[in-house]
């Protein structure tokens, strides 16, 4: 939310779009760095096998 300064409704559409890879701990969800970078820097995209 903070590295591409969008709302937290938007990341959560992210999210729910399964755009990277995603697990939650604790209440609080966690993207995993490398298909974050990927989507980031490539619009490869990788879903979430387990949603």
């Amino acid at each position: 939310m903070e590295m591409l300064l969008l709302s937290r409704p938007t990341v959560y559409r992210l999210l729910k779009q399964n755009e990277f890879r995603w697990f939650k701990v604790s209440g609080a969800y966690r993207i995993s760095k490398a298909s974050f970078e990927a989507w980031l820097n490539d619009g490869t995209v990788e879903r979430n096998p387990a949603v």
